[in-house]
């Protein structure tokens, strides 16, 4: 192999190692891309992992800045070489991509790519992703290409434990998916049994009482008294409901980090760019508020991500004074908050606000037709 036996075998034994210590999806790209352009050294790596509707479902870059990833756009489709490793199945190794019929251009901003190696990662026959390296660094022989045969033979066995990789990712995501269902579901369900037991026997005693109310009143005000009684607990039981069903990753892992989690999960999930930034030094919140911050920020994105057509949304926490404010901001078509507001559509926005005044904070929205919009909530602190 180009790099020698000794540190060929030692460079994929790493790579492999470093694949297997991670479960998320997310980083087990970043690793496999990491991994393969340093292994074949390559100026630039990428890896796409294909939706059902042309395009990109995740794309993973290395070798690129967060400044150029920015400046080359939306994600490719799946289109010229990409399309090839995709739905023929097959390793591409060229010694100029520009040169060969398929290639169809790419953003002003995009490097240069000149030699290239790709080949699709499969899972026993579908075809999962696309893993290519470009720019092979070493003298090219004139009018070919950097990446030689054992490159090639290489990144395919990288490419088959990437494939081991990706999949448990998936499956431990899915398992992760399916228990927070099912605990939800059983909390639900006691729930259920537990207040309309509650609410039956209030229902009674309150039609006691009413027939009470003239013949015995003395009896009546005892009835009474139990339907008090009744209603608190109730509510206790709502109360102790809310407190379970509040995420669990809040109370692990703190307000930042489960922003940080869930968002990359969206990023994941959709077409559109989704990122997030957390000022040094935010503190935490008190319980209500964090768990305030959080279902705001997950109605603000659901909005920006299924309805506005945005191609980028940013999320960013800061400190303000003792507190912190959230801001969720994309550039999609954007509306007028005041015809919205006539219109009778809400679009979540009288929840929002509902859970920033009960959490002690304000929300703002700015909004207009073809200008984005952002949402911002502030919260004091404890």
């Amino acid at each position: 192999m180009s790099h020698g036996p000794r540190s060929g075998l030692a460079a994929v034994s790493s790579a492999l190692l470093a694949m297997s210590r991670h479960l998320e999806v997310r980083d087990v790209l970043k690793t496999i891309v990491a991994s393969a352009r340093e292994l074949l050294d390559a100026q630039y790596a990428a890896l796409g992992v294909p939706d059902d509707h042309g395009g990109f479902a995740q794309f993973v870059v290395d070798g690129v800045s967060e400044e150029q990833w920015k400046a080359i756009g939306p994600l490719p489709r799946q289109h010229g070489i990409l399309a090839a490793m995709l739905h023929e199945a097959r390793a591409e190794r060229l010694a100029d991509v520009r040169k060969d019929p398929r290639f169809e251009g790419w953003p002003s901003a995009h490097p240069d790519l000149v030699d290239f190696l790709g080949l699709p990662i499969r899972d026993g026959d579908e075809v999962i992703g696309a893993l290519f390296l470009a720019n092979k660094n070493c003298p090219k022989p004139e009018g070919g290409c950097g990446f030689t045969q054992d490159d090639e033979e290489l990144l395919g066995i990288l490419a088959q434990h990437a494939a081991i990789a990706l999949t448990n990712a998936r499956l431990y995501e899915r398992s992760r998916e399916l228990t927070i269902a099912e605990e939800r579901s059983r909390l639900a369900h006691e729930l259920h049994d537990a207040v309309s037991q509650k609410l039956f026997s209030l229902r009674l005693t309150a039609q006691a009482a009413a027939r009470l109310v003239d013949r015995d009143p003395s009896r009546a005000k005892g009835e009474l008294q139990q339907v008090a009684a009744l209603a608190a607990e109730a509510a206790d039981e709502l109360r102790s409901a809310v407190v379970e069903l509040r995420p669990a990753a809040l109370d692990e892992d703190g307000l930042v980090a489960t922003l940080r989690t869930q968002i990359q999960v969206l990023d994941r999930a959709h077409s559109a760019r989704v990122t997030f930034t957390a000022a040094r030094g935010v503190k935490a919140l008190p319980a209500s508020q964090e768990e305030a911050v959080l279902r705001v920020a997950q109605e603000a994105l659901h909005n920006a991500l299924r309805h506005s057509g945005a191609e980028h949304v940013d999320v960013t926490l800061d400190r303000h004074s003792g507190g912190a404010v959230l801001r969720v901001t994309d550039d999609g078509s954007g509306f007028d908050p005041m015809a919205v507001r006539r219109a009778g559509r809400h679009l979540g926005l009288v929840s929002m606000r509902d859970r920033a005044s009960g959490a002690g904070g304000t929300l703002t929205v700015e909004s207009a037709p073809g200008k984005g919009t952002t949402i911002e909530m502030e919260v004091p602190g404890g």
